[in-house]
C-alpha cells in the first residue's frame, strides 16, 4: 500500500526535480508547457531560466506599430549617440565615423552571428541590419501590449536586445520567435535562444508552448550556457515618448 507523502515533501520533490506549475496554468495554456525541457542546466544559466519563463497563448497582434515602441534608435542612454550607431560600433570592427560624430560610416562585421559570412559595412548601402532578437512583434504580442509606452522604448533600445547582423537574414527571420526562426549558423544557436531567453525574462515577456519547446530543444545541447546580462534599464527617461 502506497503512503502519501507530506505537502512539505512534495513541495521539496518538485524543487528538485525542477517541476514548477506554468504561470497562468489551466487550459491549453498550461497543456505541454513543459514539453522538451530538461530539468539539468546551471543554476542561473539560459536553460535554467527558461524553465520558470510563464507559458502562454500567443496574445492579438491587434494595435502593433513600430511607433508603439517610440522613435527609431532614440538615444535612451544619453551618452549623444542614436542606438543604432552605439551597435555598429560596438559589433563592428575597423570603423570609421562622420567627422568627429557618431555615425559609424563603415566597419567589417567579421563574423556574422547568423551566417558566419563577413560582411563589410558601408552606411546608406548596407548589407548590415540591427536585428532586435527578440523582435518588437513578437514582445507585443507577449506582453508588451500592456506595457508603458517608456518600457516599451526601452526594450526597442536595450543593446542586450540587440545585435548587428546580415541584412537577408535579419529579414527572413521577420518577427519569428525560436520556434519559426533559428540562425542558419548552428553554432551560435545556444547564444542566441539564450539571449532571447534572457531578453524575455528581463522584461517579463512570456513564451508559447512551441516556442519553449524549441528554445529547450536547442539549450538542452548546451545546458551550461550562461544567460546573458547588463543592457540598460527596462524604463526609458520620461522625455521619450511613444503612442
Amino acid at each position: 500500500m502506497r503512503t502519501a507523502l507530506p505537502i512539505a515533501a512534495v513541495a521539496a520533490l518538485l524543487t528538485l526535480t525542477g517541476c514548477t506549475p506554468a504561470d497562468g496554468a489551466g487550459g491549453e495554456d498550461a497543456k505541454g508547457a513543459g514539453e522538451g525541457t530538461s530539468a539539468s542546466g546551471a543554476p542561473g544559466g539560459a536553460l535554467a531560466t527558461l524553465a520558470g519563463l510563464p507559458v502562454k497563448k500567443r496574445g492579438s497582434q491587434d494595435g502593433y506599430a513600430r511607433d508603439r515602441f517610440g522613435s527609431a534608435w532614440a538615444d535612451t542612454d544619453s551618452n549623444g549617440c542614436g542606438t543604432r550607431d552605439d551597435i555598429l560600433q560596438r559589433d563592428l570592427e575597423h570603423t570609421t565615423h562622420r567627422g568627429k560624430t557618431c555615425a559609424v560610416t563603415s566597419g567589417t562585421l567579421t563574423h556574422d552571428p547568423y551566417t558566419g559570412g563577413t560582411i563589410r559595412y558601408r552606411r546608406g548601402s548596407s548589407k548590415v541590419d540591427i536585428d532586435h532578437v527578440v523582435a518588437l512583434s513578437d514582445a507585443w504580442q507577449k506582453g508588451a501590449a500592456r506595457w508603458a509606452p517608456r518600457k516599451r522604448i526601452a526594450l526597442a533600445n536595450d543593446p542586450l536586445n540587440l545585435i548587428a547582423v546580415e541584412a537577408s537574414a535579419n529579414r527572413s527571420k521577420s518577427d519569428g520567435d525560436a520556434a519559426a526562426w533559428l540562425p542558419e549558423n548552428q553554432g551560435y544557436r545556444c547564444t542566441y535562444v539564450a539571449r532571447q531567453v534572457a531578453v524575455k525574462q528581463k522584461y517579463g515577456l512570456w513564451v508559447t508552448r512551441d516556442e519553449k519547446a524549441a528554445m529547450s530543444k536547442v539549450l538542452n545541447g548546451c545546458p551550461s550556457e550562461k544567460l546573458p546580462t547588463g543592457g540598460n534599464p527596462t524604463e526609458a527617461p520620461g522625455r521619450f515618448k511613444a503612442k
